[in-house]
């Protein structure tokens, strides 16, 4: 991603593959995508608010879903392998 992006509020991804394997990018993806938002991206443009994450591995900790009810995420991995085929990976 690139910083210009990161300043456009209404930047659109130009396209979208799945997940191969499990990484810590992966995961908070898989959380963001569970909580009802594509990215971290659209989850700043649309709540414009910070994320809270866990400081020792850096995963996202709480999410406000669009409904205005909150996900609360454990500190240790939450996206199985199963579901990582699941995950969408956005390039913009």
């Amino acid at each position: 991603m690139s910083c210009s992006v990161l300043l456009d509020n209404n930047a659109k991804p130009k396209s979208m593959s799945r997940a191969k394997q499990w990484t810590g990018e992966i995961e908070n993806l898989y959380r963001f995508q569970q909580a009802g938002y594509r990215d971290e991206l659209e989850y700043r443009q649309i709540k414009q608010v910070e994320i809270d994450r866990w400081a020792d591995t850096g995963f996202v900790k709480k999410l406000q879903r669009r409904d205005n009810t909150f996900y609360y995420y454990n500190r240790k991995r939450e996206c199985e392998d199963r579901e990582v085929h699941k995950v969408k990976v956005y390039a913009y």
